[in-house]
C-alpha cells in the first residue's frame, strides 16, 4: 500500500502526525511488508506547521501517479478554494482506480473535486454547514465519524482521523493487524463510522467506577448469551430507558448496535485466528446460527465469513 499525505503551510502537526502514526505502526510492528506513507506538498520543496515547524524535503504531485491512496489529513481553518492543481489531481487519482481519503477539513477539496458528487460526506461538525452549502451536490452530515464508500473515506474531527485511518487498516490487512496497531498506540480499536462525533466520552473503558463498565466487561467476556437491553440495564441496576440513554451518552450509540459490532469483532477475530467452523463461531459470537452471522457479516462488510477468513486468516 502505497500511501500519499498531503501537506500545505498552517497545517496543524496532529492532523499531520495522525495518519503517519497509525500507517507508520504497520510496518514497524511487520503487519505489511508493503506499506509505505509519503508526505508531498503541492510545489515540492518545504511547509511550515500551525506550531512553526518546518518540515523540508517533500515531493510533489507527481508522486501521484504511484500510489494507492491519496489521504488530505485536513485543510486550511479559513477554508479557501483548493487550487486547480489540487483539484485536478485528487480527481486523476481518483479515475484511476485509486482511493481517496479526506481527514476533518480535507473533505473541503476532495468535495471540490467533484468525486464525491452524489454522494454522503462528513467533515468537522462545526464546518459541516459551510461544506453543505458550498456543495449542494454532496449530501454533508455531522453525526458520523468516518463514512467510507470504498473508493473514498470523509472523517470528522481531529480524534476521528485516527478512527478512520484505523478503520483502513482494518480495511486491508483484518482486525487482528487494526487491533494490534491500536493497542501499540493505546486507542480504542474500534469505533464504528456511524457513531457520533462529539460525544462527551467517546470510548467507555470496563474499568470505571460507572455501573456502566462492569456491565461492559461482563457482556464483552459473554457474547454467546442473552444480551438484550433488559439483561443489560438489570446488571446495571437500572431501567432500560435509563440504561439507553446513559449508555448512549457514553459510547456514542445504541445497546443493541454495540452488541451487535461487538458480536461481529469477535467473529472477525476467530475467523483470522482459528480454523473453527462458522457454525461454532456463530454460536461463540451469540448469532445463534451460521445464516444469521452471515447475513450481518455481509451486511456489515460487503464479504461472506468465508471470503474474509480466506483473505485474513493468520492460520498457515
Amino acid at each position: 500500500m502505497r500511501i500519499a499525505l498531503h501537506a500545505f503551510d498552517g497545517i496543524s502537526m496532529f492532523h499531520l502526525a495522525a495518519p503517519l502514526l497509525v500507517f507508520s505502526e504497520v510496518s514497524r510492528l511487520g503487519l505489511a511488508e508493503d506499506w509505505s506513507t509519503q508526505i508531498f506538498t503541492e510545489a515540492a520543496g518545504e511547509v511550515r506547521s500551525a506550531e512553526g515547524y518546518l518540515i523540508g524535503g517533500l515531493a510533489g504531485l507527481e508522486i501521484l501517479n504511484s500510489i494507492d491512496l491519496l489521504v488530505l489529513a485536513s485543510w486550511k481553518p479559513d477554508l479557501p478554494e483548493p487550487s486547480e492543481e489540487l483539484t485536478r489531481a485528487i480527481g486523476q487519482v481518483h479515475n484511476g482506480g485509486k482511493r481517496v481519503a479526506g481527514l476533518c477539513l480535507g473533505a473541503f477539496p476532495v468535495a471540490r473535486s467533484g468525486i464525491l458528487d452524489g454522494r454522503t460526506a462528513v467533515t468537522h461538525w462545526e464546518a459541516v454547514n459551510e461544506a453543505a452549502a458550498r456543495h449542494t451536490e454532496v449530501s454533508f452530515g455531522a453525526s458520523a465519524l468516518y463514512i467510507d464508500h470504498g473508493d473514498i473515506l470523509t472523517s470528522a474531527g481531529t480524534a476521528s482521523s485516527l478512527d478512520a485511518c484505523l478503520h483502513i487498516v482494518r480495511r486491508e490487512l483484518g482486525a487482528t493487524a487494526a487491533a494490534t496497531v491500536a493497542r501499540h498506540i493505546v486507542v480504542a480499536p474500534h469505533r464504528e463510522g456511524d457513531q457520533t462525533q462529539y460525544i462527551q466520552r467517546p470510548v467507555l473503558e470496563p474499568a470505571t467506577d460507572s455501573p456502566l463498565g462492569p456491565v461492559i466487561e461482563w457482556a464483552l467476556a459473554n457474547l454467546d448469551k442473552k444480551l438484550g437491553v433488559e439483561e443489560l440495564a438489570a446488571r446495571a441496576h437500572m431501567s432500560s430507558r435509563n440504561f439507553t440513554r446513559r449508555f448512549k451518552q457514553a459510547t456514542g450509540t445504541t445497546p443493541a448496535r454495540w452488541v451487535l459490532s461487538r458480536r461481529l469483532d469477535e467473529a472477525r477475530m476467530l475467523l483470522e485466528t482459528t480454523r473453527w467452523s462458522v457454525a461454532r463461531i456463530a454460536d461463540t459470537c451469540g448469532f445463534g446460527s451460521a445464516v444469521t452471522l452471515r447475513q450481518n457479516f455481509i451486511s456489515a462488510f460487503a464479504t461472506t465469513p468465508t471470503s474474509y477468513r480466506r483473505r485474513f486468516s493468520n492460520i498457515s
